[in-house]
């Protein structure tokens, strides 16, 4: 069987899986529990410094997008920070980690952006003996509007000031939460690493609003007619956190950062894929929400399972090898082509190929031979988009096949190899600057 074991900025766990910091991992009983369940470490919910309390809503905190099946895809929350008190959340942790010696711990921390706040709560989280703190720059709602979270992780020279100051104040590791409500991730990555921060973690909530009710028109959730924007999570940021995980791995500025993935994590696979765009660790929040802790189970022997088969006995040995293979577009080889194939003993004759083809894309689909319902592609109109893959419900039913040479399908002759890059394509604006 591969091994699991992380050993993430010298923090060792069982495994590569955490608990995000969020409502699991908010009080010694969840925590317990998800380690007597198998995960290999935990980020307890934000801490904050003491003071007036934390109250949230006693109304819906929750809301969110289902599928047709009513499977979650994503949840919007209004929840704040721990409202539990500081001192009691410390004594926890501290008893957890003496009792769970070899799992992750890794304390959340959220306090105003003044150096003594930092300076006050820094030596109290270490006695603990945590392993580690995350500082919480992500959070979009409730607490930003107070000078906090995403309101700081907006800012990459208040991520670097602050990262400073941790560093200075404590011998634990250092890993910054980033925010995805920002245009371009790269910039607060290369302030926490300026700012000697050992690790980023990545993505935090989404700003949303999921839905509006018609009968009251107050988004949901709604406290007493009234809504506010919340932080989105779950399957559907998946592609937004995978990418923003590879900006900050191939950037030249932050390369070799390490990175905690966070993000609709649901499966191996999603583990798996993460961890190849260089991901140490990958913490889970919704999907322990949905199906409870022991997903953690499916989500270890999946993992392993697929290491054995590919001969991989560590993370380690896989870990990045997406990376290279992320480009931007100009570097793609316009040469390459392919067709759309439909396997006609699969197909169930439903239509959605064609309807999708003629419709909204490139009417290279017919749908009639010899007088019956039938479907197949037409290589002389396809551009190979795909779309028909996407909209067929039948599994491998529409599959895409290289062809041997490239074909321009306006024209249908052979792609020259001097246009097949975009940096060197004679309709490229930029190519033509470069080469005056």
């Amino acid at each position: 069987m591969a091994d699991l074991r992380s050993n993430f900025i010298g923090i060792k766990s069982s495994n590569p899986f955490w608990l995000a910091s969020a409502p699991p991992t908010d009080k010694e009983y969840n925590v317990v529990r998800a380690f007597k369940a198998g995960w290999g470490g935990v980020v307890w919910k934000t801490l904050g410094e003491d003071g007036p309390p934390i109250v949230n809503v006693n109304g819906p905190r929750y809301g969110a997008i289902h599928g047709a099946d009513r499977r979650l895809l994503g949840l919007n929350n209004i929840e704040l920070i721990t409202d539990r008190p500081l001192e009691v959340n410390l004594q926890e942790i501290k008893r957890v980690k003496r009792d769970w010696p070899d799992r992750a711990m890794i304390v959340s921390i959220m306090v105003p952006c003044t150096e003594q706040s930092w300076k006050a709560i820094l030596p109290r989280v270490e006695e603990t003996g945590c392993d580690g703190i995350e500082l919480n720059f992500g959070c979009p709602h409730g607490m930003s509007e107070r000078g906090m979270g995403s309101a700081v992780g907006q800012v990459p020279e208040y991520i670097e000031m602050v990262a400073r100051w941790c560093k200075q104040y404590t011998r634990m590791p250092v890993i910054v939460k980033l925010t995805p409500n920002i245009t371009d991730i790269r910039y607060p990555a290369r302030a926490a690493k300026k700012g000697g921060a050992d690790a980023v973690s990545l993505i935090n909530t989404i700003s949303s609003i999921v839905s509006v009710d018609l009968d009251n028109f107050a988004p949901m959730p709604t406290i007493d007619g009234k809504g506010s924007h919340g932080g989105y999570c779950g399957p559907a940021v998946k592609p937004i956190a995978l990418n923003m995980t590879a900006e900050i791995a191939r950037d030249a500025e932050t390369r070799g950062l390490p990175i905690s993935a966070i993000g609709g994590i649901t499966t191996w696979r999603d583990a798996a894929e993460f961890i190849a765009m260089s991901a140490g660790t990958v913490q889970v929040c919704t999907a322990a929400m949905t199906y409870g802790f022991r997903i953690v189970e499916e989500m270890k022997t999946g993992l392993s399972r697929w290491m054995d088969e590919k001969g991989y006995s560590t993370i380690e040995d896989f870990r990045g090898l997406a990376v290279p293979n992320v480009t931007d577009w100009q570097y793609l080889n316009l040469n390459y082509v392919t067709k759309a194939r439909i396997d006609q003993d699969l197909c169930i004759k439903c239509g959605r190929c064609y309807a999708a083809c003629e419709d909204t894309s490139h009417q290279a689909i017919m749908q009639e031979k010899d007088g019956k319902r039938h479907f197949e592609v037409m290589d002389d109109e396809c551009v190979a988009c795909n779309l028909c893959v996407e909209v067929c419900p039948v599994d491998s039913c529409i599959t895409m096949v290289r062809q041997t040479e490239g074909v321009d399908p306006r024209t249908n002759k052979k792609i020259d190899p001097a246009y097949a890059n975009w940096t060197t394509h004679p309709n490229n604006p930029m190519a033509k600057i470069a080469a005056e």
